[in-house]
């Protein structure tokens, strides 16, 4: 669970609502033909501009901005190396009684991939144009987001428009102005909470979500080719750190690495 996405939407709605009902009423920006004009027009336009599989699929990718469920980046490199130990000791086919306690699904298939005797060159194109394919899911759905964040405040505006033009045409009661004064303002309001608190940011999260899970992935397709080639494992330990920060790197530095590391200093004259 992602807390921060919470906490964005619990701080922006609170102080937002709270700014409403210092100065007046909650009911005063509530209005249905306002609401009907931002919605409608964001969902219509959204829907003409992709197909209808494409909307609904954004609803699964949604879930990336309360839920992103990904393996620790430290548990990935320990179990990377690990393996990258085993090879060298007792060969790739021995790989087949550990692949039950990888977590990851991607890094699972490369491993299958290697104790398939695939060779390197094969399994990078394989899992390439899995990440591609991933990425380019990813990208459609912030874009969609990001797209009905332009599209609302656009409604907005063109509700403001024909309230304007309702109030002209009834001048002469002045009675009647202040139902179509309130549709020309609220509509760019709602447009303006939807596209701003709402459609962007989610767009932007989803877009880190998929830079981070993009990342990880190819830090395992690393991995995995390094584990084919037959390469050292303290080889592989330092491609996989190069994908992460140096204080991330002494936090997730394998344990049986660092024991060596003191053995060797503690073995000195």
């Amino acid at each position: 669970m992602d807390i921060t996405t919470f906490i964005g939407i619990l701080v922006s709605g609170v102080l937002v609502i709270a700014a409403i009902l210092l100065e007046g009423s909650g009911a005063w920006f509530v209005n249905y033909p306002s609401l009907m004009i931002v919605l409608g027009g964001t969902m219509g336009a959204t829907l003409i501009n992709y197909p209808v599989s494409e909307v609904l699929g954004v609803v699964r990718v949604t879930r990336n901005v309360f839920r992103h469920r990904i393996q620790p980046v430290g548990q990935l490199i320990s179990q990377l190396v690990n393996f990258a130990k085993l090879a060298r000791q007792e060969g790739i086919l021995s790989f087949d009684r550990h692949l039950r306690q990888v977590e990851d699904p991607f890094l699972a298939r490369g491993i299958q991939m290697a104790i398939d005797g695939m060779e390197a060159r094969l399994i990078d194109d394989v899992l390439q144009t899995e990440i591609a394919y991933v990425e380019e899911r990813h990208r459609l759905g912030a874009e969609i987001f990001a797209t009905m964040g332009s599209y609302a405040p656009a409604m907005g505006m063109l509700g403001t428009i024909i309230g304007l033009i309702q109030m002209l045409m009834q001048m002469e009661d002045p009675s009647r102005i202040g139902a179509p004064m309130a549709v020309a303002l609220l509509t760019t309001f709602y447009g303006s909470v939807l596209a701003n608190l709402v459609f962007l940011p989610v767009a932007g999260k989803l877009r880190v979500r998929s830079r981070q899970e993009i990342m990880i992935k190819e830090m395992i397709l690393e991995g995995v080719k390094a584990i084919q080639s037959g390469e050292n494992h303290r080889i592989v330990e330092q491609k996989l750190h190069a994908f992460i920060s140096r204080s991330a790197q002494r936090e997730t530095r394998p344990a049986f690495l660092e024991r060596g590391r003191q053995g060797g200093r503690s073995g000195g004259p």
